[in-house]
C-alpha cells in the first residue's frame, strides 16, 4: 500500500488522544474520523487535528470508503463487538488493550481476523516501550534472562475518572485491563508460556462494582516468575512500574524511561525511532498494514494472556 492510510479513531478521550498526537510524527498516514461519545467535544477534538469528519456512532465511520484502518480507544466493555464490526466492515483494526473483557469474545475476533485476513492488533504497548524494547534485546541476544518479574501498577481511582480528571461512561478493571499489559509482556519477555497462574482479590468497592486491589503470581515453562500487586487505592505515584530480576543485571522500567537496579538512567533513545510507545505501536500498525504481514501483538499473538486472565477470574470467582 503505497498511498496514504486514512485512519478513523473512535474515542475522542485521554488515551485518543496520545494516538493522535503520535500519528501527526508519522509520514503517510491521515486521521480522517472522529468518534466520540459527545458531539460537541469531539468536534472540538476534531478541530485541534485538522479532521473533516465527526461522529457519535461507529458505524458512521465504517462506511466511509475512504477509511482504510480503525483505532479503537473506547471503554472495554466494546472492544470485541467493535473490533468484529471493524473486520467485518473490511477495515484494518487496532484495539486498545483489552482486546476484550471474555476469553470467548477475546477467541471471537481472532477467529474472524484469521477468515478476513486482515490485520488486527491490539495495544499492549509495554511491547514497544523502548524501555522493554531495550530489555528485549538483550534477551534475544542472550545477554540477559528473567529470574522474576516484580511489577506494580498503582492509581488512585476511589471515584470513576479518567486519567483527566474526567467522569468515566464505564468502569476499568484491574485484571482484564491492567493486569492484561503484565501478563502479556512476562510471557514475551520470558520467551516461554505461562503455565501457572494464582491470584487473589481484595473487597469488592460498593458502588464501583469492582476490587480495588489484586495481587497476581505467575510462573513460565522456562522456570522464571512473576509478582504483580495492582490497586486503586494507591494514593502516591501513579502508573505501573516493572523490575526485571535477571541473571546478568536488574533493570527498573517506567513506561518509556529505563533504570539499573541503583536507579542510574539507561539511554534507551537509539533503541526505536522515538521515545514514545504509543507512537511506536502505531508505527507498527500501519507499516504491517503496508507489508501485509502480522504485526507484533496481533490479536491472535496475544491470546494465550487472555486464556490466562479467564483462567485468573475463574479463581477470584470461586473464593
Amino acid at each position: 500500500m503505497a498511498k496514504t492510510i486514512k485512519v478513523a479513531l473512535a474515542g475522542a478521550g485521554a488515551f485518543g488522544i496520545k494516538h493522535l498526537d503520535g500519528i501527526r510524527n508519522i509520514d503517510g498516514v491521515e486521521v480522517v474520523s472522529l468518534v466520540g461519545r459527545r458531539l460537541e467535544p469531539t468536534r472540538e477534538v476534531a478541530a485541534k487535528y485538522g479532521i473533516g469528519h465527526v461522529s457519535t456512532d461507529l458505524a458512521d465511520s465504517l462506511a466511509l470508503k475512504e477509511v482504510d484502518a480503525v483505532i479503537l480507544c473506547t471503554p472495554t466493555q466494546m472492544h470485541a463487538a467493535q473490533s468484529i464490526a471493524c473486520l467485518k466492515a473490511g477495515k484494518h483494526v487496532q484495539v486498545e488493550i483489552p482486546l476484550a473483557d471474555s476469553l470467548a469474545d477475546a477467541q471471537a475476533v481472532v477467529d474472524l481476523q484469521k477468515q478476513t485476513r486482515l490485520v488486527a492488533m491490539c495495544g499492549h504497548t509495554r511491547r514497544f516501550n523502548p524501555s522493554h524494547q531495550w530489555v528485549h534485546k538483550k534477551i534475544l541476544a542472550r545477554e540477559f534472562s528473567i529470574q522474576q518479574l516484580d511489577v506494580q501498577t498503582f492509581f488512585f481511582r476511589r471515584s470513576n475518572m479518567n486519567a483527566l480528571g474526567q467522569p468515566r461512561s464505564w468502569t476499568d478493571h484491574l485484571l482484564w485491563h491492567h493486569a492484561a499489559h503484565t501478563v502479556d509482556l512476562f510471557a514475551y519477555q520470558a520467551g516461554s508460556p505461562i503455565v501457572k497462574a494464582n491470584a487473589v482479590q481484595g473487597p469488592i468497592h460498593p458502588t464501583l462494582g469492582i476490587a480495588m486491589d489484586m495481587s497476581i503470581q505467575l510462573k513460565a515453562a522456562n522456570g522464571a516468575i512473576c509478582t504483580l500487586s495492582l490497586s486503586f487505592n494507591n494514593d502516591g505515584p501513579l502508573g505501573t512500574f516493572f523490575r526485571y530480576i535477571g541473571d546478568t543485571g536488574t533493570w527498573i522500567a517506567r513506561y518509556d524511561d529505563l533504570f539499573n537496579g541503583k536507579e542510574e538512567k539507561i539511554d534507551v533513545s537509539k533503541v526505536d525511532v522515538s521515545m514514545n510507545g504509543i507512537e511506536l505501536q502505531d508505527r507498527e500498525f500501519f507499516a504491517a498494514i503496508r507489508e501485509g504481514r502480522e504485526p507484533n501483538s496481533s490479536v491472535a499473538e496475544v491470546l494465550p494472556c487472555y486464556q490466562v486472565l479467564h483462567d485468573l477470574e475463574q479463581q477470584l470467582d470461586a473464593k
